[in-house]
């Protein structure tokens, strides 16, 4: 027969008796693995100001960065009409699209775009490893066509009257 001895979690005596020294030590251990862990989740989720992510993502592949898909929903619009522009880049710290001054981190993204006129879009991207990718593309914006006039054309006739009075009865 096995005899088990517990010892409770409350006990007020410990088993063995620790000096301050190894306390602190043990204490010491305990705040630096948090304060590690507390770093590594702040630097995760770090980015710049103007929403950048300045750390090269665990799951995207070394190298340099890549311009997979630059390109519009429609070749040609009209005055009003809405397209959807999209891109795919592999690799990519920072993407930027001229004429619209704007930036984004994203790897794919499409959004809509209104252009009054025919307009050359550029992306730019810029990888982890400091190279640099560029792709444009024209989106053509055709005027609406002039009101089509017939081939009949219309003449305003004159009426014209004529009185005549006699001076028989006068």
């Amino acid at each position: 027969m096995a005899i088990i001895l517990q010892s409770s979690i409350f006990e007020t005596k410990p088993a063995v008796v620790e000096s301050k020294y190894q306390m602190l030590s043990r204490f010491a251990k305990v705040f630096l693995a948090v304060g590690l862990l507390v770093a590594l989740w702040g630097l995760s989720t770090a980015r710049l100001p103007n929403g950048q992510v300045w750390i090269h993502p665990l799951d995207s592949q070394p190298g340099p960065v890549r311009i997979l898909r630059f390109d519009a929903s429609k070749g040609t619009l009209t005055p009003g009409e809405a397209a959807q522009l999209c891109y795919s880049v592999k690799n990519a710290r920072r993407v930027s699209i001229s004429p619209m001054q704007s930036a984004w981190p994203a790897e794919d993204r499409c959004f809509d775009v209104v252009p009054e006129h025919t307009t050359h879009y550029t992306l730019l991207a810029e990888g982890f490893d400091g190279t640099v990718a560029m792709k444009s593309f024209t989106l053509s914006v055709q005027s609406l066509p002039s009101p089509h006039q017939s081939g009949l054309q219309y003449a305003e006739r004159r009426r014209i009257t004529t009185r005549t009075h006699s001076r028989t009865n006068s």
